[in-house]
């Protein structure tokens, strides 16, 4: 059994020291859907929602998780994100968005959590946006889709579709 790190010797909480580990390049990605009524889904690509441009006040608010991300999860460290990059595409069942968050940076942990931090708050963003004229949305499916970097070097999720 791997030891848990975020636990030290008496049970406590506590964070992660990564200053001994090696800088290196990391990526994450994560993603989010969001089901919606076909109607929603096209006044909101059609930009007629009373809110505005749904999708980029959306991509914004991702792109901010992201970068707070620390102030958010307790145990998380504040990293340099040399990247944030949010798609945002219908899915292809053609019931909602599906959205993408690619998260990069050059350092001593991972950004996993910052990807996911990005795709769930682009589709809270977009849930805020579009409520008044669909309540019934429903946000879905926020994982880690694959990383990159680090000791363990790459995981694919095995439930990933191709991007």
């Amino acid at each position: 059994m791997s030891e848990l790190t975020h636990i030290d010797e008496q049970g406590q909480a506590r964070m992660v020291d990564v200053g001994g580990k090696a800088s290196t390049q990391r990526e994450a990605r994560a993603q989010a859907r969001i089901h919606m009524q076909e109607t929603t889904l096209e006044q909101l690509l059609a930009q007629k929602l009373p809110k505005g441009d749904v999708l980029a006040t959306a991509r914004i608010a991702g792109i901010m998780a992201a970068k707070r991300t620390s102030d958010l999860i307790p145990l998380c460290h504040q990293l340099p994100l040399t990247s944030v990059q949010i798609d945002i595409a219908p899915h292809p069942d053609g019931d909602g968005l599906r959205i993408i968050s690619t998260v990069r940076c050059q350092g001593q942990t991972g950004v996993e959590m910052e990807a996911l931090t990005a795709a769930a708050v682009t589709a809270l963003t977009i849930y805020d946006m579009a409520k008044a004229i669909d309540p019934a949305m429903l946000i879905s499916d926020v994982f880690l889709l694959e990383k990159t970097g680090g000791k363990k070097g790459t995981f694919t999720h095995p439930l990933a579709e191709p991007s």
